[in-house]
């Protein structure tokens, strides 16, 4: 899946980026610092299955998967960015095939409207919020209004199912028919024709269709700053999203030790161990402080941000993919050697499409590598399960 990283111009979305992929990116304390897109490698963490199905699998440490998930990091953006101000039009361009956004924002208050630095606590990030989201919002009622009338009475002369129609109109965007669905019965416009639409009903399916078919987490960074604290909770008592607070620079500070051999940790621990042999008196100090810090605040939080993107926003489900549902292997005889994120709700089928489009053609039926018995193929898939699929 992919996890587009948005937010305003400087707020620390490249470290953000950096510190969960480790790729070098230009981190510079100036906006638009980014202008091409960044696009780069995580993990996500969950329990593997392998303990309770009594197998040893190569892929998991110590009973936890990490399943890896693409992210992209794109220009930052300014007011007015649908109607092309800043690096708007290129910035809401790369983000069409997201499934996730997680919205950086300078939690401490430091960073005026365009980016600009300013005292921790001037600003109130709760805005950053509003005005990406009335940006991005526009930008789609923008695409769905182009030619509306006239694609509208074409349908409607040719008796075309609408639903499906403006799936496949917004098909570029990353929308899936279920998404359209559900924001069209949220805004009572299943039954209203589509030639009768106003720009209000436009405005509102399109404010719900990017809330259900594009999710978002918003990233708290800087939250190691004092000022940020009462914000954070501001954002918190005003908004529907999961608030992470995030800081960024130390958990790139970590991985960066990690690469050196300095210490031993995982993305997402609470602490972490020296390599004695390794730590200078000079580095003590500042990996004293990075424990510490640590220890205030119960993580770096970015690992939990990602995390609560693919679980919480976007409703994500870990699935395993096997050819033998005896002994949990594929076809060369490795052990549970995949995992696929899928949304709540998926089929057998979407598992296939993960798997590979000839897969998904030529998709027969599912078992249950559990129960070994088969599967509908209107089956839900759930959290852990493990799925073998059948070809035709």
């Amino acid at each position: 899946m992919l996890i587009g990283i948005v937010g305003k111009t400087n707020v620390g979305k490249s470290t953000f980026f950096s510190a969960a992929t480790l790729l070098p990116v230009e981190i510079a304390n100036r906006p638009f610092t980014t202008i091409k897109p960044n696009r780069g490698i995580a993990a996500i963490r969950s329990p593997c299955v392998c303990r309770e199905m009594g197998v040893k699998d190569e892929v998991c440490t110590n009973g936890v998967r990490f399943t890896p998930v693409e992210l992209i990091d794109v220009a930052g953006l300014v007011p007015g960015a649908h109607q092309g101000r800043g690096l708007g039009n290129k910035f809401l361009d790369d983000l069409r095939q997201a499934d996730v956004f997680i919205h950086v924002v300078d939690a401490s208050g430091s960073t005026d409207p365009e980016g600009r630095l300013i005292g921790p606590g001037t600003f109130n990030p709760l805005d950053d919020v509003k005005f990406l989201e009335y940006e991005m919002n526009e930008w789609i009622a923008g695409i769905v209004s182009k030619d509306w009338e006239r694609w509208a009475k074409q349908l409607e002369l040719k008796a075309i199912e609408s639903t499906s129609a403006i799936a496949e109109r917004l098909s570029g965007l990353g929308f899936d028919k279920r998404s359209v669905e559900q924001a069209m019965v949220k805004n009572m416009l299943v039954t209203k024709k589509l030639s009768v639409w106003s720009m209000e009903d436009i405005r509102s399916f399109s404010t719900d269709l990017r809330r259900i078919g594009k999710p978002s987490v918003i990233a708290a960074n800087k939250a190691d700053i004092p000022a940020s604290e009462p914000l954070i909770q501001d954002m918190r008592r005003h908004l529907d999203e999961p608030v992470i607070p995030v800081i960024s620079e130390a958990e790139l500070a970590l991985k960066r030790a990690v690469q050196k051999g300095l210490i031993i940790y995982r993305p997402g621990d609470r602490t972490f161990q020296t390599a004695d042999q390794k730590v200078t008196p000079a580095l003590q100090g500042p990996l004293e402080k990075l424990a510490q810090l640590l220890k205030k605040h119960g993580g770096t939080g970015v690992q939990d941000a990602l995390e609560a993107a693919v679980f919480k926003s976007y409703g994500g489900i870990i699935v395993y993919p096997v050819e033998d549902t005896s002994k949990f292997t594929d076809k060369n005889g490795r052990v549970l050697p995949d995992a696929f994120i899928l949304r709540k709700g998926s089929k057998p089928k979407d598992l296939a499409r993960k798997v590979h489009s000839e897969l998904a053609e030529r998709f027969a039926y599912a078992i249950d590598a559990r129960t070994k018995q088969r599967l509908s193929a209107q089956y839900e898939l759930k959290d852990g399960d493990i799925i073998k699929i059948v070809a035709g």
